[in-house]
Formats: C-alpha cells, structure tokens, sequence
C-alpha cells in the first residue's frame, strides 16, 4: 500500500520548521495514543502514520532525503521505520522524555533522588484575643525525623547505598510493548536508583523515624479563621536524606462569648434598660483590645439601632490599622415589676398618645384597620 505524505500526515505544509514539527506531532500522537483509544483500529493506524512521519521529519538528513526521493530514499532495507532504535518509537520516546521526563522527580538516564518528605497539615485553635494580638504558641506535631544513627542515609555501614544493579543506577526501566516504548520506575530501587545491602536497624533503611516535633508558631495580628501558616521544611523527612517536606497550620478562631467578627470589624449585641433607652443615657461596653468603652445613648433609641466606634474593632494584618466596633442596642422589656411600677406604667399608657409616643406602632395598626375596612367593602 503507498505510503502517505510525511507532511500532510502531520497537517503541515514543506516549510515549517522543526518546532512547528514536534508542536504538531505532540498535539496529534496525544490524540491517537492507544491508552486513549483502546481497541480503536484507526487511532492505532494513524498513531503509527504520524510517528512514523515524525521520525523521519525530525531528522535533518532523513528530511532533506526526503524532500528530493520522497519514500523511495527508505526502501530496499535504507532507513525502515519499525525495528530496533530508529523505529518511530523513539521519536514518541523524545516528546514522552520531553513532556513527562522529570516523572517523579527523575530524568532519563539518571536515578531520582529519594522521595520527599510528605507535607503535613495541623489544625491549630487560637481565641479572638490571640488573632487581635499575635502570639507565640507552642504545639507538638507527630511527624517523621532524620534518623540519627545512620545520619538519614538508611545505611547501617559507612558504605552507604550502592548503585541498582537492576537499573544501573538510572532509576527507571524499559521496555518494549508491541510498536512503542513502556518506561516505569525501577521495582528494586523504588526509583532511587539506589540499593542498602545493610540497612540501619533504627529506622529499616528509610533514613527516618516516627516522633513527635515541637515547634513554635508565630501568629501575627490580624490573622483571620481558615488563614494558612506555611513552616517550610517542618513536615515530615525524606526518604534516605531527600528534603522534608512542608507544615501547614490552618488557623480556626474559637467562638467568643460576646463578640462576633466580619474581617477586621467587631459586633456587639447590648442590652439596654428600658428606662435608659427612652430617657437617655451612658453605658459602658468592653472592647476586643481589653479596654472600656462608654457610650452616649441618646432618648428615644430603638431596638436595633447601632452605634460604631472606629477603630475599635481588629487588628488588619501586616497593617497598623484597625477596623471598627458596632454595638447594637438591644432594649430590654422590663420583668418582675412590683405593683407600684405596673400602676405607673398604665397610669403612663393612660396619659400616652400612641401616634406621637410609638410611632411605629401607631403606623403599623393602621395600616391594619385600612386592611380590614377593604376586606369589608
């Protein structure tokens, strides 16, 4: 069967360069890649087309040979396209290497390091006074360590590891699976590409041990809840002396008895005396920075009416400033009243006059009674 043309397989005209050859080659060996396309003939086909085209375009020779003989410069035994290491396995080979070659952290050709340590997280309660402030608070954290003994290195010898035999110390090995290349990390050596024939009887050989870390967390005014602490380097160790890995504390504010918190602002639900809100007054009302704060609370305040005091509120973190408080009134109906304050009390009512004493009321009634003269007409 005639062959295709190398260049319209790859949807390219002949003077591209050969970046745009492997952005096209990329884009469509992705598209046709069996693991895609399980059990599709055609992508099959068509994966082989374009490998097949790319090993040759890739190539500057293969390429200009191409251009003056077309398919005739590869026949008769010259060039082929599928056996051996000129096969158009290792041109998906250079893109896999390309696109996906630090695979865990290693290159071709070379062995990765041993894993890095795992990031931890840890949950850390702190009080509305601590997130004002800022503190120094000490926690424990169970976490892996380097071990001592062998220096992190797993080795109970001073040999130290020796190169995978299995790998030859490159970390990863391959193999042939029908028209493309398989590479995987190495069963022996996890990867590393590196053995311990005599492992440290402390820690198995991993070069770390499970212990509980303590550690001092500074907490900086005006952190808020859910706010993220990152400790580089405080997570847990690595294997075999690779790098540890990170602590995060996620910060949650414990609930206060009094006050509620929206960003760097306060609120503050007060009652007041029933007396002091219709006559007038003062009251005094603790504030988050541990000071007293007092309050004119002019006749005739309502329930609901709120009262700001800038910059009393929380402190704004890496800033200076600070928000503000809001204290909403909160008027108390009186109780338990002796018999002489209920006699004033209807004795007031009956003086009252309910439109210019309690406006609201008054409205809201007669809005009532319009409703109900309606619903009669």
């Amino acid at each position: 069967m005639a062959k295709g043309d190398f260049y319209k397989t790859l949807g390219l005209g002949r003077d591209v360069g050969a970046d745009e050859i492997k952005k096209a080659y990329r884009k469509l060996a992705m598209r046709y890649h069996p693991d895609r396309n399980p059990g599709d003939k055609e992508a099959e086909k068509n994966f082989k087309d374009v490998n097949e085209a790319y090993e040759i375009l890739k190539d500057e020779e293969k390429r200009a040979a191409y251009d003056r003989f077309g398919h005739a410069a590869f026949e008769q035994g010259t060039g082929g396209f599928g056996g051996g290491p000129s096969g158009f396995g290792s041109g998906f080979a250079d893109i896999f290497d390309e696109m996906f070659g630090d695979f865990g952290g290693a290159r071709r050709g070379s062995g990765q390091r041993a894993g890095k340590g795992s990031d931890l997280r840890f949950n850390l309660e702190i009080s509305l006074e601590d997130a004002f402030k800022g503190k120094q608070k000490e926690i424990r954290v169970p976490t892996s360590i380097m071990c001592d003994p062998c220096s992190g290195t797993g080795a109970a010898s001073s040999t130290g590891p020796t190169a995978c035999t299995t790998c030859q110390g490159h970390g990863r090995v391959r193999s042939q699976s029908g028209f493309f290349t398989v590479e995987r990390t190495c069963p022996t050596c996890q990867g590393t590409g590196e053995v311990i024939n005599d492992p440290c009887k402390n820690c198995g050989g991993e070069g770390r041990v499970h212990k509980e870390k303590a550690l001092s967390v500074n907490i900086p005014p005006g952190v808020e809840d859910g706010t993220r602490i990152r400790l580089t380097g405080e997570g847990e160790a690595g294997l075999r002396g690779a790098p540890a890995g990170d602590l995060y504390i996620f910060l949650q504010m414990r609930p206060h008895r009094l006050f509620q918190r929206e960003a760097a602002d306060i609120y503050c639900r007060v009652p007041i005396p029933m007396t002091r809100a219709t006559l007038g007054g003062s009251i005094e009302v603790p504030t988050v920075d541990g000071t007293i704060a007092r309050i004119s609370i002019p006749a005739g305040t309502p329930t609901g009416h709120q009262f700001r005091l800038k910059g009393k509120g929380m402190s704004v973190l890496r800033s200076k400033a600070r928000g503000d408080m809001f204290v909403q009134a909160n008027v108390e109906t009186p109780q338990n009243l002796t018999k002489r304050q209920k006699e004033l009390l209807k004795a007031f009512e009956n003086e009252g006059n309910d439109e210019k004493h309690s406006p609201e009321s008054h409205g809201f009634f007669s809005k009532v009674k319009d409703i109900w003269e309606d619903l009669k007409e």
